[in-house]
């Protein structure tokens, strides 16, 4: 731990790494390009990663969020957030003569590859992943006859496979690490010749927050995970804090979510966030703790972070002249001979 202030009483420790992950600040940087590039609106099919703050800071710059690609308009530009979509949805982009911009995480796309690869050789795919989260929507979208999604191992006993020799597993990448190798172990044990993917699917920005709670939960008396409550890996921060022995642990939007009365007796807090969540929401956590007598802040450092990801593709090309192409092919209008 590294100390940024003389000690005192009473203390914060601070994890590092937190906040925006590679993908993350991908997909933030993606939409406002767009705008810049674009001009407003830009449509986004959901939220552009699972945080409040982000999408109204974003929905005020002209971004426009839906949840069905229905609803973009016919010519307009949709980008597709970070968790990714699964191939039906680039079908209704087209049909709806829309240009699209794929801001899925390069992490995710890895395991919507690993899924087609691994249907193509007709194996029994296990998703380990939470029903109804968009990440596990996209990714059993590639093989959907042959994807069935494990959601912990309280469903390992009703899973059946066509041939136990040709079963493996993935896994939505925003999980619990320890939830998950749980899950794997009782499928294992189900299934013995269960193969493991290639490489680890939780990302390595998961991994490396939760063990930072990990190192924290075993002093804190508080965590205080700074994340929106439909930010799958920033439930779990809560979930590890706990178990790491943190006597309380709450997940909050903003500092004035924060209840005063969780301080008593309280002499250590441990703050982190999502890696979803801008730093600004943090300093405002840490200001305020601050103000009730929580001065002295401890670095807990868990790993070294220093990926980062290009931005999509697509930014580089004339998106509205594309989609005015699009909307001429369908009504058979040409250019204009002026």
């Amino acid at each position: 731990m590294v100390s940024m202030t003389a000690s005192s009483g009473r203390r914060v420790l601070l994890a590092a790494p937190r906040g925006y992950c590679a993908g993350v600040d991908r997909a933030v940087i993606a939409v406002e390009k767009a705008l810049e590039q674009y001009g407003a609106p830009i449509y986004v099919r959901h939220e552009i990663v699972h945080n409040k703050y982000v999408v109204q800071t974003l929905e005020r710059k002209g971004a426009i969020f839906v949840e069905r690609t229905a609803e973009v308009p016919e010519g307009a530009i949709v980008m597709f957030s970070a968790h990714g979509v699964a191939p039906v949805v680039h079908e209704e982009a087209a049909r709806g003569k829309l240009a699209t911009i794929d801001a899925t995480c390069p992490l995710v796309t890895k395991v919507h590859k690993e899924a087609v690869r691994f249907a193509n050789e007709d194996f029994d795919i296990l998703l380990i992943g939470h029903e109804g989260h968009e990440e596990v929507i996209g990714t059993s979208g590639e093989a959907p006859e042959h994807i069935t999604l494990v959601d912990g191992p309280g469903d390992v006993a009703k899973v059946e496979v066509r041939d136990p020799s040709k079963v493996v597993w993935l896994s939505q990448t925003t999980l619990s690490v320890d939830e998950t190798m749980e899950t794997v172990d009782a499928l294992k044990e189900k299934f013995p010749q269960l193969i493991s993917p290639p490489s680890d699917d939780i990302c390595y920005a998961t991994q490396n927050r939760q063990l930072a709670v990990k190192q924290m939960g075993e002093e804190a008396d508080l965590v205080i995970v700074v994340g929106s409550r439909n930010s799958s890996n920033s439930v779990r921060l809560v979930e590890v804090a706990k178990l790491a022995g943190a006597r309380d642990a709450y997940l909050v939007d903003f500092a004035d979510e924060i209840d005063e009365a969780w301080l008593e007796g309280v002499s250590t807090v441990g703050v982190t966030s999502g890696a979803s969540v801008p730093e600004v929401l943090v300093e405002q956590v840490l200001e305020w703790l601050s103000q009730r007598g929580f001065e002295d802040v401890e670095i807990v450092k868990a790993a070294e972070e220093s990926i980062t990801f290009s931005l999509p593709k697509e930014l580089r090309r004339d998106l509205r002249a594309e989609a005015a192409a699009l909307v001429e092919q369908r009504t058979g209008n040409g250019p204009s001979a002026e």
